[in-house]
Formats: structure tokens, C-alpha cells, sequence
């Protein structure tokens, strides 16, 4: 049965109010001021309030603003009862947090059909809020489920380290590094369009894609075998394999490289990905970031696109960032955006400090971003090629 409270200072009105909705089975509350109205509005949390503007002491004003400023009460009907009729008034009473308005002299029928189209308006809120808590739910479930099947650290004989924060929404973001045989090491950072489950389930898709091409076993394999030691190739057989119009139009961006242990060199390729960034060691007198970037369209928008690789020399005591582009697309206080730029001289700025850590990194970046959860996924890796 739904609850509706009256908060009236005319005991001629309440009781109107009270044998009316009573006689359509809403059970009914009764208060005769707004300090009394706001604590049974504590207690019963009523899917409707019908409130008297013109009250003394606390009026319906401001009996509706603490009423809306309670999180349990947020989504209550409020029902401003008043013979005040002018736009301004409505709309003071509008701003104020009111979500209808009844006028005096009471007219039955008009309170019945606005106390039922109150109600049903709670009702399709509560179920909102329900369906919301539910896709919360799933959501930190989806981001769990692809954090367990990443990577963990590894130490020698190259340092990796790597983070995962999933966004508001959980985005498509998803990497993985392993050893292809004893010299050369395997990684990747890709980032699916969109957000949501859609994208996330492509990125898994990836994931297990490469993995599967990386099976030793390979007697159960029935696909071709794919050269994962030459990236551009790799990126091709994506292309090839992850067609948007198979995938609910949803194209992914990807940094592939493998690492030469002992030539110590990177071949890598790129498709619309950010650059990953290797930078110098530390005492380097030039201090340089070389930004490793080729050309290519994302993966799955044309068939026919072809991917270049390049390749470069990795000095003993070189850090390589690899990252999606939450890690730079931030927002300021002044409503601007972070750049990529930026995010380089931070990268800089913290390894001349020798706090060059994935935690010390993240840190600085939340005090970047002016919202509470970021809006896209963010992930980066760190390789610090260690002295051999």
C-alpha cells in the first residue's frame, strides 16, 4: 500500500485530504506543521507528500528543500499545495525541488488524478534507481572479472608493472604481456569504441584471441598459425579477424610490440593508438622521449587496411610507457581538458624526481581529474629494461 503524507496547518484541509485518499486505499499520514512533517517524513518514507505552502514557521518551501536534500527522501513525489498560481510563483516552487502543484479551493477529481500520476512517476523512479543498482552490480562484476584475467607483475628480467581502473561506465580498455620463448616478450594495450559491456566484451574477445595464437599446444589449434614475433602482420590478422560489422560496429585501437632481449630492440606497429613513450635513462643528458608511433587505421574499420612496424634500439635503464588515452584525457577545474603533452612532462617531471611508480603516477592524475570516477578506462603499463 503506498504511503502518502499531508502536511497542512488547517485541520479542515487534512481531514479532507485524509478521508479522500483514504477512500482510494493509500494509507495516509498527518502532520500540522513542517518541523512535525519532516520527521514522519524521516520515519515513513512516504512515496508522495502533499505539503501547504503558506504554513507558519517552516513553509512548504522549505519543508520541500530539506525534504530533497535527504538522499532517502530525493525521489519522493512532492506536492506543493497552494492558491498562489502565478509563472513565478511555479516556477520559484519548480526550483525549489516541488514536483507538482495542487491549487485551492481542492478540487477531488483534480487530487485524485494528481496523486496517481504522483505515484506512478515514484514508482517508475524506484524501479529506475533498482535497474541502476543492478547494472552497478554487473558492471563491478564485468571490471572484476577482466582485472583477474590480466597479467601480474614481473620483476626480472625486465620490470613490469601494470594498472587497471575501470571507468564509471567500464570501458573496452584491455592488455597483456607474456614470453613468446626466452628472448622475446610479447605486449599490447588496446581500447575498444564505446563503453558499457559492449565494449567490454569485444576487448575479452581480444584477449582471448591472442592468447589462444600463443598456445604452445598447438594439435588443437584449428586456425592458421599467425607469426606473433612480427607485429604488423598481428595487426593485420586482428583486422582481419575482428570486422566492426561483426561486432556491433565497435573498432578497438592497438599498440603491439615485441621485445628483443638480446639485441635489445622493440619492434612494434600501432593502429590509431596513442603512442607509447620511452624515455632515457635516468641521467641521460639528453633526457629524451621518443614517442613509438606508425601509421594505421583502427582495427576492424577497413578491411582492406594494411599496418607498418618500425623498430628501436633499448638502452639499458630505458622506461616504456604504454597507456590508453583515459590516462591523459582528463578534465580541470577550469573546464578544460589534459593533453597528451602534459601527461609527457609529468612522465618526465617524475622520473627527474626518482618517483618514476605506477602508484605515484596515479596519484597525481586523480588530483587532475576534477570528477570522481573517470569518464573512460584507464590503463598503462611501465617496462623499466633493466641493466644486464
Amino acid at each position: 500500500m503506498m504511503n502518502i503524507l499531508v502536511i497542512d496547518d488547517d485541520s479542515t484541509i487534512r481531514l479532507v485530504l485524509s478521508k479522500s485518499l483514504t477512500k482510494q486505499g493509500y494509507q495516509v499520514a498527518l502532520a500540522s506543521n513542517g518541523l512535525q512533517g519532516i520527521e514522519l517524513a524521516r520515519q515513513l518514507r512516504p512515496a508522495l507528500i502533499i505539503c501547504d505552502w503558506m504554513m507558519p514557521g517552516l513553509d512548504g518551501l522549505q519543508v520541500c528543500r530539506q525534504i530533497k536534500a535527504m538522499p532517502e527522501l530525493s525521489t519522493t513525489f512532492f506536492i506543493l499545495l497552494t492558491a498562489r498560481d502565478t509563472p513565478e510563483d511555479r516556477i520559484l516552487g519548480l526550483d525549489t525541488g516541488a514536483d507538482e502543484f495542487l491549487s485551492k479551493p481542492i478540487h477531488i477529481q483534480e487530487l485524485k488524478a494528481r496523486v496517481r500520476a504522483g505515484l506512478r512517476i515514484h514508482q517508475l523512479t524506484q524501479d529506475l534507481h533498482l535497474t541502476n543498482r543492478e547494472l552497478e552490480h554487473e558492471r563491478l562484476e564485468a571490471a572484476q572479472y577482466l582485472q583477474s584475467l590480466l597479467p601480474v607483475q614481473v620483476e626480472t628480467p625486465i620490470k613490469i608493472a601494470s594498472r587497471f581502473l575501470p571507468s564509471r561506465q567500464l570501458g573496452g580498455d584491455c592488455f597483456d604481456y607474456y614470453w613468446l620463448d626466452r628472448d622475446c616478450l610479447a605486449l599490447y594495450l588496446l581500447d575498444v569504441s564505446g563503453h558499457g559491456l559492449g565494449a567490454t566484451l569485444p576487448a575479452l574477445s581480444v584477449l582471448q584471441w591472442m592468447r589462444s595464437r600463443n598456445d604452445k599446444d598447438r594439435t588443437h589449434r584449428p586456425h592458421q598459425p599467425l607469426d606473433l614475433a612480427e607485429p604488423a602482420r598481428v595487426l593485420d590478422a586482428l583486422n582481419q579477424a575482428f570486422e566492426m560489422e561483426h561486432y556491433q560496429d565497435k573498432y578497438f585501437t592497438i599498440w603491439y610490440g615485441i621485445y628483443h632481449r638480446t639485441r635489445r630492440q622493440l619492434v612494434y606497429a600501432s593502429a590509431g593508438h596513442p603512442p607509447a613513450l620511452l624515455l632515457a635513462p635516468e641521467g641521460d643528458p639528453a633526457g629524451s622521449v621518443r614517442r613509438l608511433h606508425t601509421p594505421g587505421l583502427p582495427i576492424g574499420m577497413f578491411a582492406d587496411a594494411r599496418y607498418e612496424q618500425d623498430c628501436c634500439a633499448i638502452a639499458p635503464g630505458s622506461t616504456l610507457y604504454l597507456f590508453s588515452d583515459g590516462a591523459y584525457e582528463l578534465h580541470r577545474e577550469n573546464g578544460t581538458r589534459w593533453s597528451l603533452e602534459e601527461f609527457v612532462k609529468l612522465l618526465v617531471e617524475l622520473r627527474q624526481h626518482e618517483s618514476a611508480d605506477l602508484d605515484t603516477l596515479l596519484h597525481r592524475l586523480r588530483h587532475i581529474e576534477t570528477q570522481a570516477i573517470f569518464d573512460d578506462d584507464l590503463s598503462i603499463l611501465q617496462l623499466d629494461f633493466l641493466e644486464e
